[in-house]
């Protein structure tokens, strides 16, 4: 067997990324990439399937979140690398299943990426007709033309695209921060409005677990903090606090924004207002303002989570192609900025080529199936590497519970593919297959490094 190249140092390129992202900068990229569905799309589907008792489904996704990213902070602790899932697995599990990680995460990113920046254009579209202006751009139009934004400003410099990210999430917060305040006081009688009375179980216990494997699409984001952990600043520290953090935040506003909007609108309302109940409930709150704000709460949340994303998808092509597992032209670092705009360019490329098909519905549920498949495999690589104890393995951050916490980890991942739909199954397990093939044409001689220790 051949063996992946022992140093990048020896090109006259520089292949090192620089640690350009301090903690607020890794909340946020974390933070923007969960808040977007979870607020602005599921309250009317998840409250039209478990009525109030929603924000216990949202509470379920968030302990089995955490279940998860306990694993991964510690992982990313012992190997702050970028690459994130891919990195973890390849070191535990193998190359095979590296790669399938790998190229699945990526195309998941990707997949993802298209869905919010159509998102996006739908928002913004929505907000100019909501204030009476009409905008020359279709909603293909303002998506394509905000995806080659994000990917240039990604390209220019990580630390340009952490300021985007703090400037866009810190914008959004305030937004939610307002909503979440007035509308809980309203909600709770402050200013003498009437509640919509209903039973918290309107529809029983079982929909709730249901509704949960729905809305776990929603914490699909924490893990891409460690798909950059090789740009981030005192990884020991500043890894576990933001995982963990915006699990926490994010887990939090969803139950309160459930609260809020069932015991303003009620459960059957928020079901026949579907995917845009959330502006109906600032509109309710606040009239035109209250719906231009959540509309403007919604572009922004898309605008993160695509912005998130991105840079999150070139990292998990530009960690294969140092491994080579792709071509190692991928790996090429630009010598102004110092990012990887090969790999980036590998990311916006096929996000516009998707956005010009159309149809990313589907696609987004796919990621998530890529991401689960992810998850489980890094609670299984925290085992592996918890018994075998490999020179080099020495996390500043270790997972609370072992082994209780990552076996309910995998499990649970795992568990929730099954609550998805036969096509999103088939075309994530088609990838899959794929990607393993990929692995035995083209890269089936490579041996993983080992990991790195001082």
């Amino acid at each position: 067997m051949s063996t992946s190249r022992p140093s990048s140092a020896t090109e006259t390129e520089p292949q090192e990324l620089e640690r350009t992202l301090g903690l607020l900068p890794a909340l946020a990229i974390g933070t923007g990439t969960m808040v977007g569905a979870g607020i602005f799309v599921f309250p009317g589907l998840a409250a039209g399937q478990a009525g109030p008792a929603a924000m216990i489904s949202f509470a379920i996704g968030a302990v089995i979140a955490l279940l998860v990213a306990l694993p991964t902070s510690e992982l990313a602790t012992a190997m702050p690398e970028s690459g994130g899932g891919y990195y973890f697995v390849s070191r535990a599990l193998g190359p095979l299943a590296g790669c399938m990680v790998g190229i699945g995460q990526w195309l998941g990113l990707v997949f993802a990426s298209a869905f919010y920046l159509m998102g996006f254009g739908h928002y913004l579209s929505d907000l100019f007709r909501e204030l009476g202006v009409g905008l020359p751009l279709s909603v293909v139009g303002l998506a394509l033309g905000m995806g080659v934004l994000l990917t240039a400003v990604s390209i220019t410099g990580t630390e340009n695209t952490g300021d985007l990210q703090n400037w866009i999430v810190g914008s959004l917060l305030a937004i939610l921060g307002g909503f979440l305040g007035h509308g809980g006081l309203d909600a709770l009688g402050v200013f003498g409005r009437q509640q919509v009375p209903e039973a918290f179980f309107p529809y029983g216990t079982l929909p709730v677990f249901t509704t949960a494997a729905l809305v776990f699409t929603s914490y699909l984001g924490f893990v891409q903090i460690a798909t950059v952990a090789g740009e981030i600043k005192n990884p020991a520290r500043n890894l576990p606090r933001s995982m963990i953090g915006s699990v926490l935040l994010v887990g939090t506003l969803y139950v309160l924004t459930i609260f809020i909007a069932t015991s303003l609108l009620g459960s059957e309302k928020l079901a026949v207002l579907g995917e845009t109940a959330i502006v109906n409930v600032g509109r309710a709150i606040a009239g035109t303002f209250g719906a231009a704000a959540l509309l403007g709460g919604g572009l922004l949340a898309t605008l993160s989570s695509a912005n998130a994303s991105i840079l999150s998808a070139s990292r998990s092509i530009y960690a294969l192609s140092r491994d080579d597992l792709v071509p190692p032209q991928v790996e090429r670092i630009n010598t102004r900025y110092r990012t990887p705009h090969v790999a980036l360019l590998m990311a916006g490329g096929p996000i516009l080529a998707l956005i010009l098909y159309g149809r990313v519905e589907v696609l987004a549920e796919v990621a998530s199936l890529l991401h689960l498949f992810m998850y489980g495999l890094i609670c299984v690589a925290l085992l592996v590497l918890r018994q075998t104890a490999p020179e080099g393995y020495a996390p500043t951050f270790r997972c609370p519970g072992y082994p209780v916490v990552p076996v309910l980890g995998a499990l649970s991942s795992f568990g929730l593919v099954g609550f998805m739909s036969a096509l999103s199954i088939a075309l994530g397990g088609g990838i899959l297959l794929v990607t393993a093939g990929w692995y035995l044409y083209y890269a089936r001689t490579v041996t993983i490094p080992a990991l790195p220790h001082d």
